[in-house]
């Protein structure tokens, strides 16, 4: 066994992505050693994908908005699923945190009178997100990247996390993995571990998400005795690339209907309409006066239908499809080279106009998009404290889409990138006070790091055994028949009796050759974690009997208002078996309820 090197920090940050570079700023200002590990190369996080705009209630297309409008929309688009103390922080300090990268050099759109532009998105009652074209996320990530850089934080590049370490005392003190490029093995001891390390889509077999996203970062919190909750809270972004196949699965951002484009069926009708008010009365109104209201303004006033929440468009698309009235490839058309000039469009959609262009030979200022549900967003994940990011674990924060609680049963688009920085900040402080008031040196166990490396080598030595590539494909179809966007209770079982047979077979594992720049082990050490976040999706999507945000389920096809109030927290037990624990949300305010309860805010 090769024993692995030590890394000592302050403050260790699994994940590069927008969260962990924020929070890793916030520790390395403080003076604290200050590490990002990063499974790829740094400026590939998977932060780049979220294209539209961040979310802030900046107010300078609309000045009536304001962070008590973005907080309603952000709980009323989670069906009141959030965490009230999160949605209320990140409402009021998203405007802070985006001013905050334009003084760090974030080129932003800019309206008429030189102010920071902002577009239409869905579930914002204005337009809200700040933007750079359609590449936002690229440069929130280029300009924190180079703030990290210039504070000389050190980057661990392609470095896969194994497991984290505790010290006798039960508090995180570190983590072991090994370097993707060699295979040698390697370890981190730090005072305070942020877990930042996106989602889980891979799981899925159509999916926006990066080759990095297997859920490490809510696996690795499970097995250090962290608790999860509502993991079956999975977003359906209604507008991937269903063709051509180079392209299938290919996110195409909100902004695109943000800025004018519509969905059409195949006989080019515009079909939202016919979902608005069955939908919205359904889900979201607390009165028929109220959904008729809102109705009016939608249709007839300024915002389109095409515009509601992603978990309601995601639906519809589901629904024409179903009904035949789909595009030839089991999507629906999505059009804006009608709505707008060639010239505007390519301004606005830089990179849409060129990525499908290049990749797909699609002129979208010329014809429609296929496009329809791909899975795209975890809302559930890491439970966390909403002030300071901490998990129930001493020593490990989390934020980013590796936590969950803000965005409830559905994410509004925008709200992802200032979840980032809102977050990512607050838990880079929190992290660095932990390691500030932590006395000593963590305590590493040198026999847990070989048990931990032994494990992940096995597969190498076994001459014959599965495939990791057949286990992985087979778990991409359990996920995407069983546990897609929408479910039954049957179907639940099903997929998580097939889960644990897969579960079982990774013990058999096998890959040839050596460890160095070898993808089928590196798939190898990726399937426990995908296994793990597939398993606490389906048992969460089973145990919640209702149709809620992202989480449908056909056979309960009406929200229960019982479990609306209810966190479904899923845990680790005493002999390592999984539990789960229904939760009630905190209550919220008095203050904070009545921006809830009014028609208009």
């Amino acid at each position: 066994m090769r024993e692995a090197p030590i890394h000592d920090l302050d403050v260790l940050v699994i994940g590069a992505g927008g969260a962990g570079l924020r929070a890793a700023i916030e520790a390395a200002q403080r003076g604290l050693r200050t590490g990002v590990v990063c499974k790829s190369l740094l400026g590939k996080a998977h932060t780049v994908m979220a294209e539209g705009g961040v979310a802030a209630a900046l107010g300078n297309v609309w000045a009536e908005d304001s962070w008590q409008v973005h907080f309603r929309d952000t709980m009323r688009g989670g069906k009141l699923l959030n965490n009230w103390r999160m949605a209320e922080l990140h409402a009021k300090e998203s405007p802070d945190r985006v001013l905050e990268l334009e003084a760090w050099g974030a080129l932003f759109d800019r309206t008429a009178d030189g102010r920071i532009s902002q577009r239409d998105f869905g579930g914002h009652r204005y337009a809200r997100l700040a933007h750079v074209g359609d590449r936002t996320g690229l440069e929130l990530l280029r300009t924190v990247q180079q703030r990290a850089v210039a504070l000389g934080i050190e980057v661990f590049m392609e470095c896969k996390i194994l497991r984290l370490l505790e010290d006798p005392a039960g508090q995180v003190s570190g983590a072991v993995g090994y370097w993707r490029a060699t295979g040698e093995p390697v370890a981190f001891r730090a005072k305070a571990v942020v877990l930042a390390t996106g989602g889980i889509g891979r799981s899925w077999k159509y999916t926006t998400n990066s080759w990095e996203s297997t859920g490490d970062g809510q696996a690795l919190a499970l097995w250090a005795g962290a608790d999860l909750i509502d993991m079956e809270c999975m977003q359906f972004h209604p507008t991937g690339m269903v063709w051509p196949l180079s392209v299938r699965g290919l996110l195409v951002t909100e902004g695109v209907r943000g800025d004018g484009g519509v969905l059409r069926d195949k006989d080019g009708r515009r079909f939202m309409f016919d979902y608005i008010p069955k939908m919205f009365a359904a889900e979201t109104a607390d009165s028929e006066a109220e959904a008729d209201a809102w109705y009016e303004d939608h249709v007839h006033n300024r915002r389109p239908p095409d515009l509601l929440p992603r978990d309601e468009v995601a639906r519809s698309i589901n629904a024409e499809v179903k009904a035949g009235r789909g595009s030839p490839h089991g999507g629906v058309y999505l059009d804006i080279a009608s709505r707008h000039p060639a010239e505007y469009i390519r301004r606005r959609l830089p990179s849409m106009y060129q990525q499908f262009m290049e990749l797909a030979g699609v002129d979208i200022t010329k014809e429609a998009m296929e496009v329809g549900p791909t899975c795209h967003y975890l809302m559930g994940g890491i439970r966390v404290d909403a002030d300071s990011a901490a998990s129930t674990v001493a020593g490990l924060f989390a934020a980013g889409e590796v936590a969950g609680g803000l965005h409830g049963a559905n994410r509004l688009g925008g709200n992802s990138l200032s979840d980032l920085l809102v977050f990512g900040r607050r838990a880079g402080a929190a992290a660095a006070d932990f390691a500030e008031g932590r006395p000593g040196t963590p305590v590493l166990d040198p026999a847990e790091i070989d048990a931990v490396l032994a494990a992940a080598e096995a597969p190498l030595a076994r001459e014959a055994g599965e495939s990791p590539y057949a286990l992985q494909a087979e778990l991409h179809e359990v996920m995407h028949n069983l546990v897609g966007i929408i479910r039954t209770g049957p179907e639940l079982t099903q997929a998580l009796d097939q889960l644990a047979k897969l579960e079982e077979r990774t013990a058999a594992l096998a890959v040839t050759g050596g460890r160095a720049y070898n993808p089928g082990w590196n798939l190898a050490t990726d399937l426990p974690f995908m296994l793990t976040v597939s398993t606490l999706v389906a048992t969460g999507a089973l145990e919640r009997r209702e149709s809620r945000g992202g989480h449908t389920r056909d056979d309960f096809p009406d929200p229960d208002p019982e479990l609306g109030s209810l966190n479904l927290v899923q845990r680790l037990g005493e002999h390592g078996d999984l539990e789960l624990v229904r939760e009630p949300l905190p209550e919220v305010p008095e203050a904070l309820r009545a921006l809830l309860d009014e028609t208009t805010t």
